[in-house]
């Protein structure tokens, strides 16, 4: 345990002296370990979403449009877009949460193609398949964030806030309850707990996790599309949960770390990147079915026994 947490501060500061590059990837992963602590929180809630591109997508464009047609500053804008985006997914998930299983997936799938395809028919506001270019750096406490260095700085920060956040609440008497309705949600409604809105309020944080990520996405890229939100993302994103660990809480920073690089590694050949996810999730589901996150303590097993 102590090697492992001297290695995570060493981890976290080295990118900072490794060149821009992998600074570039380390602000990428803790981006991606935020949208995929949202995705987390769902699937903790007995759901898994395939559609989790959407609130990606819908936090994005919200805070970059609000702030160059409302007059609201970046930070602000990004606020208000992620609230939006928690509204929006609370409305739907009172509806949606009622299915189960390939129900609700085949739903938050069907909802993701929608938000892609409203935001490629509504060029006037949107720009279509071009997109949005141009985006201005974020600007906190008066410093702006044109730089990888002080972007990852930010990304850092949230991404450790994201982690903590997770920690904090599955250690509160509403992260349990959330386990026990993903547990068994027969058993947990008979015991008092009403597991649809445990559901609406873990759905609800998900994707707020997700706007967020998405909302700092953009001024990071300084571009957004909505290809950036169709199918390769969300099955992107639930290839670094299953393979972090659905049932940890560092699951997702492991899988972001590991697979946040793979799309720039293998830039040159798209389909062979789709072929590693593949062959990644099947070995991970045959030999580790709790994801990497779940090997330390395989390995104490083994060294008990």
């Amino acid at each position: 345990l102590v090697p492992a947490a001297l290695a995570v501060p060493l981890l976290a500061v080295a990118p900072w002296r490794w060149g821009q590059f992998v600074l570039h990837l380390a602000t990428l992963a803790c981006i991606n370990v935020v949208i995929v602590n949202g995705l987390s929180l769902i699937d903790r809630c007995g759901q898994l979403s395939f559609g989790h591109s959407a609130p990606v997508a819908l936090g994005a464009y919200g805070s970059v449009l609000l702030a160059s047609g409302s007059g609201l500053g970046a930070m602000d804008s990004m606020v208000t877009a992620i609230v939006a985006v928690g509204l929006v997914s609370g409305l739907l998930g009172w509806v949606i949460l009622r299915l189960r299983g390939v129900y609700f997936v085949l739903v938050t799938f069907s909802f993701a193609e929608l938000v892609r395809l409203v935001l490629l028919d509504a060029a006037p506001i949107t720009g279509g398949a071009n997109g949005i270019a141009s985006i201005p750096p974020l600007q906190l406490a008066g410093v702006v964030l044109d730089t990888r260095e002080r972007f990852y700085a930010l990304a850092l920060g949230i991404a450790i806030a994201s982690v903590l956040l997770m920690v904090w609440l599955f250690r509160r008497p509403l992260g349990q309850s959330l386990n026990a309705v993903s547990a068994n949600p027969m058993l947990a409604e008979s015991t008092g707990l009403s597991v649809l809105r445990l559901q609406i309020v873990g759905y609800m944080g998900g994707c707020m996790l997700g706007g967020l990520g998405g909302a700092l996405t953009a001024p990071y890229l300084g571009f957004i599309s909505p290809e950036s939100s169709n199918t390769g993302a969300w099955v992107a994103f639930i290839t670094m949960l299953v393979i972090g660990g659905r049932k940890s809480l560092y699951g997702p920073v492991v899988g972001a770390l590991v697979l946040t690089p793979l799309p720039e590694l293998f830039r040159g050949a798209v389909q062979t990147q789709h072929i590693f996810y593949g062959a990644a999730l099947i070995l991970i589901l045959r030999f580790l079915p709790g994801g990497i996150a779940s090997l330390p303590q395989l390995l104490r097993k083994e060294k008990a026994q």
